[in-house]
């Protein structure tokens, strides 16, 4: 049984207080991804942050205890990381040495190029966001976005309906290693669509110019069924993938969004499983708590991070609900605030 230990709570400030959009809108913090680059937090909300100098995608240090350091907030400006919309998920490369960032890939306009912001996947350096490359782009210049990898996206997942929120990179048999989608919806559209938990991919090599080509097709290569398990009680769909090279393992967040009673319930488990366990197919570990009872997040799981051999950061995409539970002793947080946890993994 893998066992969790909450270590602290607590809130993120992503952008200044009060901070509203061109339609006077308040703007809110919605963090639904998050990785670990070896000195700062990378993270990333699925929705615009306006005004010049922000971004979506922001950075902040930590201290010895894993807590970011809002006051440290730096925002990545390249045109490119602007310019994509709604970011699902980050990886690091299985070298370490790039980072990966996708977005949803849930939306797409036949007719123009509308659209094209909602289907990146986006690598550089790391360190170095301000040379940003698009993978598998269309091939005709001036055409942002990686529209080439949703073709291959399509043939993969095959239906005309899904939804990308996991993203992680193993190590693999060819080239620097395997890259992983994963899929959280899929269906005929994005009001008729289930709710699940699969991962495509292919393996990847780095070029010589510091992007990432695929070197086979795009394929089914996992799923699983989180609601055959006893100690999950909701219908949920994967939210994040994270490789932890510490371990040779593979973390898998799922989330859910449900109405009880007239009332909306929001939440997310946490899983785990070898990478030989993995290639088995064979079903992932939930996580505990130090009690031996499932975890269950009190808030939406979206972004999950390893820090170390042992701790996680979990960060949480609320969507508009402002309630803070039990991880402050406020009542609801700012709007420009992300709530996140810090967990460490005890086997």
């Amino acid at each position: 049984m893998s066992r969790a230990q909450v270590l602290s709570h607590g809130t993120l400030h992503c952008f200044p207080a009060g901070l509203r959009d061109e339609r006077d809108r308040l703007v809110n913090a919605e963090v639904s991804a998050v990785v670990y680059d070896g000195r700062r937090l990378i993270l990333a909300s699925d929705k615009p942050v306006p005004g010049h100098g922000r971004s979506p995608v922001f950075a902040v240090d930590i201290d010895e205890r894993g807590i970011p350091d809002d006051s440290s907030l730096t925002y990545f400006t390249a045109d490119a990381i602007v310019r994509a919309t709604k970011y699902e998920d980050f990886a690091l490369t299985a070298d370490g040495q790039y980072i990966l960032a996708t977005t949803g890939f849930d939306r797409i306009d036949d007719a123009s190029h509308d659209l094209n912001a909602y289907n990146h996947l986006l690598i550089w350096p790391l360190g170095e966001p301000q040379r940003v490359q698009v993978v598998d782009p269309d091939p005709r210049d001036g055409v942002e976005g990686s529209l080439e990898l949703r073709a291959k996206l399509d043939a993969a997942i095959g239906t005309p309906y899904y939804k990308i929120e996991g993203l992680a990179a193993i190590p693999g048999e060819q080239g620097d290693g395997l890259l992983m989608f994963g899929v959280r919806e899929q269906g005929n559209a994005h009001d008729d669509f289930e709710y699940v938990c699969r991962i495509v991919g292919a393996h990847y090599r780095i070029t010589a110019e510091g992007n990432l080509v695929f070197l086979d097709e795009l394929r089914s290569l996992y799923g699983f069924e989180p609601g055959v398990h006893p100690g999950v009680n909701h219908v949920c769909g994967l939210s994040s993938l994270e490789y932890d090279p510490y371990n040779h393992r593979l973390y898998l967040l799922t989330s859910f969004e449900t109405e009880e009673e007239g009332m909306g319930r929001i939440g997310g488990y946490l899983w785990m499983i070898s990478l030989d366990e993995l290639a088995a197919g064979h079903e992932p570990d939930l996580v505990c708590d130090e009690q031996g009872e499932t975890l269950v997040f009190e808030h939406k799981a979206e972004g999950l991070a390893v820090i170390d051999e042992t701790r996680l950061f979990v960060a949480y995409d609320n969507d508009r609900h402002l309630g803070l539970g039990s991880i402050d002793e406020r009542d609801e947080r700012h709007a420009c605030e992300a709530p996140f946890t810090l967990l460490a993994m005890r086997e």
